[in-house]
């Protein structure tokens, strides 16, 4: 991974974590939510940062830091196919 790459990666992490920060303890959020967040553009330049999203979040279930859910339920991040969302790990 380039270096740009890695601080992408990096500043995706901490846009979940902030995003997470101003919600409440229970709440979750959209891979979109943080990709859109870090994004910076007019357009829908955003999608390309959807799967760098959710390997931070996958970096951030390791670090304990959050839970990765479907349908309201935590799941493996390697078994999750489809629509995710992310909260704080409790």
């Amino acid at each position: 991974m380039t270096e740009t790459g890695r601080q992408t990666e990096q500043r995706l992490e901490r846009v979940i974590l902030e995003l997470l920060e101003r919600r409440g303890p229970t709440a979750s959020i959209c891979p979109s939510d943080a990709a859109r967040a870090a994004y910076r553009g007019d357009d829908d330049g955003w999608r390309a940062l959807m799967e760098p999203t959710r390997r931070a979040a996958r970096r951030l279930v390791t670090a304990g830091e959050v839970e990765i859910t479907q349908g309201g339920r935590p799941v493996e991040p390697t078994d999750a196919r489809g629509p995710i969302r992310i909260r704080r790990a409790g």
